[in-house]
């Protein structure tokens, strides 16, 4: 099996595909199935998480023209509130997991998220449905907006272009 974490780094840095993470993969400082969340958080600077818990191992590549923008627009982010409480597809939300939630994606797609202002990217997988604000088009999960910048000083919110890099399979 293979583990991918994702770093924010220049998107001309990343690979083409990144696998999500296999099913059963545990995350550090994610909550256990059942039971309250775990009170244990990675500190400011550890490495984020790999792309979601519990990934499907058999996800497709998305299409040659996925290479293409999907769509252009503002990216939000959340995190503490929810931490531990079940998500849309039915997981645990953790938000200490590269992981969004996105209003129409299937769960499962693997989604890179792009600034362009300042090159910074990561790759999350979609297992939640949101935002909930007509004017944004994803919100992240605290690791994912961690890896952006949107954590740094000048608000939680960004200007984003997405990019599907993988499509469950049916």
């Amino acid at each position: 099996m293979l583990l991918v974490a994702a770093w924010a780094v220049p998107a001309q840095e990343l690979p083409g595909e990144s696998p999500g993470a296999p099913a059963g993969v545990e995350v550090p400082g994610a909550p256990p199935e059942s039971g309250p969340p775990s009170p244990a958080t990675p500190e400011e600077g550890d490495a984020p998480a790999a792309i979601g818990q519990g990934g499907d191992p058999s996800a497709q590549p998305a299409d040659p023209e996925a290479a293409q923008p999907h769509d252009r627009g503002v990216a939000s982010w959340y995190g503490p509130r929810f931490h531990g409480r079940r998500t849309a597809s039915g997981e645990r939300f953790d938000m200490h997991a590269l992981t969004a939630a996105h209003p129409t994606l299937p769960f499962g797609t693997v989604v890179r998220v792009e600034n362009p202002d300042d090159g910074r990217s990561v790759e999350v997988r979609i297992n939640d449905r949101g935002p909930h604000i007509k004017q944004r088009i994803i919100d992240l999960s605290r690791a994912a907006a961690r890896a952006l910048g949107m954590l740094d000083a000048g608000g939680g919110l960004r200007e984003v272009v997405l990019r599907i890099i993988k499509r469950p399979t049916q």
